[in-house]
């Protein structure tokens, strides 16, 4: 349970139906959470005097990121209308130098929902005494009981307006009283941020740092079957994540090379630049999980040689 600002949590709820949000901090808190892992439900609380437990949402991954970052992911999933009005509330318990890009830290969250105000729960029911971040550890009758009355409002209609197979779980133990906790799948605002966290803010070709022209490319297009999972991302300068969309540039499956195709040339009498980029490595990710799946490699690479033909 995570104690938020009010106006994050109003923001957000006029914004529902939506995906993911971040729940972010001022700081990056040392050391990082350890004990929150994929599929755990995340709770709000508003701050006092709005003592009440008002919805929530199921967590994916914490990141610290640079608040440039979290808005180029999130944009207004982060409670904000603006990055100046995210500073601008990072300020009020943060101080933020002109011209600097500090890190925050980021709860990566899916399908959130929002309770109407007859639904909101009493926190003191939980929660004794000032409680400045929020509490992790609940005793496990306690965390049952609160967990009865979250999972009886997810019922509602009106209070889920994201549908996924986490809140879907929770519909389940509603009904049914088994509790099984289901892990969301990742968005393209959480794909965004976790592939640039992966690949440590370096272009997987050019290993160019500068954030604002670096994006998370699909190998396989999310219109053609591909996912937001991680094995499906790369880390790619922006002009780089152009051409290989459009099949001018492609990843070999085996020898995770860069292949550069002659239609540059051709098509634009042009092309030297990335002709230099031919046969470079892969830059291989950080986390195991984001190595690039073999199969969205050949899915890829087919299509650049039928064009190739």
């Amino acid at each position: 349970m995570g104690i938020t600002d009010n106006n994050w949590f109003h923001f957000l709820n006029a914004k529902a139906p939506i995906d993911e949000v971040n729940f972010w901090r001022p700081t990056t808190p040392t050391p990082y959470r350890k004990d929150f892992f994929p599929g755990m439900p995340f709770l709000f609380k508003l701050h006092a005097p709005d003592d009440y437990i008002v919805g929530g949402a199921f967590f994916l991954n914490f990141l610290p990121l640079p608040i440039s970052l979290a808005w180029a992911a999130f944009g207004e999933a982060n409670g904000a209308s603006s990055l100046d009005n995210l500073r601008a509330l990072i300020g009020k318990r943060a101080r933020l130098l002109p011209g600097k890009d500090p890190y925050i830290g980021c709860n990566l969250l899916s399908e959130p929902f929002f309770f109407s105000r007859d639904q909101w729960i009493p926190s003191n029911r939980y929660m004794q005494g000032p409680i400045v971040f929020g509490k992790g550890f609940f005793d496990v009758p306690e965390a049952e009981i609160l967990w009865r009355e979250v999972s009886e409002r997810l019922v509602s209609s009106e209070t889920v307006k994201t549908f996924g197979q986490a809140t879907i779980a929770a519909h389940e133990n509603a009904r049914y009283g088994n509790p099984i906790l289901v892990a969301p799948r990742l968005g393209q605002r959480s794909f965004r941020a976790l592939v640039t966290d992966a690949y440590n803010y370096r272009c997987a070709i050019s290993r160019e740092r500068t954030i604002p022209v670096l994006q998370a490319a699909h190998i396989r297009p999310y219109a053609e079957g591909g996912s937001h999972e991680l094995s499906n991302g790369l880390l790619l300068r922006s002009d780089l994540h152009t051409l290989f969309d459009q099949h001018y540039l492609t990843i070999h499956p085996n020898k995770k090379t860069l292949i550069v195709s002659r239609r540059i040339r051709e098509q634009f009498e042009n092309g030297r630049d990335y002709y230099a980029l031919n046969d470079r490595p892969l830059l291989q990710p950080a986390h195991e999980v984001a190595l690039p799946s073999l199969a969205s490699l050949a899915y890829h690479y087919e299509r650049f040689a039928e064009k190739e033909a």
